[in-house]
């Protein structure tokens, strides 16, 4: 007979044969399938690289107006801040001493005139009488004398008249410019003194206007290099400008020049830009950025800038899927910024599938699902 012990251990041993043959029984788990990535196909594009350049602007001509004669205001006929046109008077100074000094010369010009006219009747008539010998010949040279010297009191007349007039008209001040006028340094009844240091107004003319902006000759010097080389094709590009809060300015504006000297405290030297500005929104001394073109690169190679990592140490990769389906990691040149991409001068070649999503569940070797996206659609539509 079996006692209850007994039963008790035999009962245990059949539990636990029939637990252990369940557990070999049970499937192993399923392998987690590759993680799914997206991918752009490098195609290489012509694209225009372009320069943020900081700068101010300059108005295109600046008139110190300043009186050439001495006198006293007698009337101001301008808006100070309003617009005036070349040739319009600015300043009247009282007159009065230029007037009587050309009523004067006018005055001598007729004396010269009747002095003249009495030497040449002179001067026929004893030509006549030394012809018949009535006359001797220092006569007849004296006669011919007076009427040259009658001829030259003229001309001396007329010039004196000139510069009369010339003065008077200097007693109206005419602004030398098209444009906008300034604040006046004198009112009604101020003393002017001719060619004095101080300016009575100053004009500037605005449209269109100049836009200075400093580029680092270490930058000309990179960008010369790659134009002889042939990675950059030159090209006539129209100048963006850049307002302080950051809006683009509607008129494009176009290179006028370069300064030929560089500033050897900066290292970096002066582009002039012409821009219209028929509006006069561009004030001289406006801090604006000009985005300047460099050239046109026709085998570009550009990658979203998400999908550039950095290491350690500060150098630039990029995550490649091979043929076989695995991940390479890659390390890459980056030269600069392009919209929302990075321009990669080294690295990457025609037909790279660069990982652009899905970085954070990867590692190198690892084997992933790919998704295909087009590399014209990671532009930045702005760029």
């Amino acid at each position: 007979m079996f006692t209850f012990p007994r039963i008790r251990i035999i009962l245990f041993c059949v539990i636990a044969g029939i637990l252990s043959g369940c557990a070999k029984e049970a499937p192993p788990p399923p392998e987690a399938p590759p993680p799914p990535v997206e991918v752009i196909t490098v195609q290489p594009e012509p694209v225009t690289l372009t320069r943020e350049l900081p700068g101010r602007t300059n108005p295109y001509l600046v008139a110190e107006v300043r009186p050439q004669v001495t006198g006293v205001i007698e009337e101001r006929l301008f808006a100070e801040g309003g617009i005036v046109e070349q040739g319009e008077v600015l300043y009247q100074l009282d007159d009065a001493i230029y007037r009587a000094d050309v009523t004067s010369a006018r005055a001598s010009v007729a004396r010269a005139e009747a002095a003249l006219e009495l030497a040449r009747l002179n001067a026929d008539r004893t030509l006549g009488l030394f012809e018949s010998n009535a006359v001797s010949q220092q006569e007849r040279d004296d006669a011919v004398a007076q009427l040259h010297l009658a001829e030259a009191d003229l001309e001396f007349s007329r010039a004196n008249l000139a510069s009369a007039e010339v003065l008077l008209g200097y007693s109206r001040i005419v602004s030398p410019i098209s444009g906008r006028v300034g604040r006046s340094s004198v009112t009604k009844g101020a003393l002017v003194t001719a060619n004095q240091p101080e300016a009575l107004v100053t004009v500037q003319q605005l449209d269109p206007i100049y836009v200075d902006v400093t580029q680092a000759s270490r930058e000309l010097l990179a960008l010369r290099k790659a134009l002889a080389a042939g990675d950059l094709e030159e090209a006539e590009l129209p100048v963006t400008i850049l307002l302080e809060d950051g809006s683009v300015y509607e008129h494009p504006g176009t290179v006028a020049f370069s300064e030929v000297t560089v500033d050897p405290t900066t290292g970096s030297f002066i582009l002039r830009i012409v821009v219209e500005n028929p509006d006069h929104l561009l004030l001289p001394g406006m801090y604006v950025r000009a985005v300047v073109g460099a050239g046109i690169r026709e085998q570009a190679v550009l990658v979203p800038q998400k999908a550039v990592l950095r290491d350690a140490n500060g150098n630039a990769t990029v995550m490649v899927v091979r043929d076989n389906e695995t991940v390479e990691q890659r390390a890459v040149t980056v030269t600069r910024a392009v919209g929302n991409r990075w321009l990669v001068s080294a690295g990457l070649v025609n037909g790279d599938r660069v990982i652009t999503e899905g970085l954070q569940l990867i590692q190198p070797e690892m084997q992933v699902q790919i998704v295909e996206k087009q590399a014209s659609n990671a532009a930045d539509s702005n760029e």
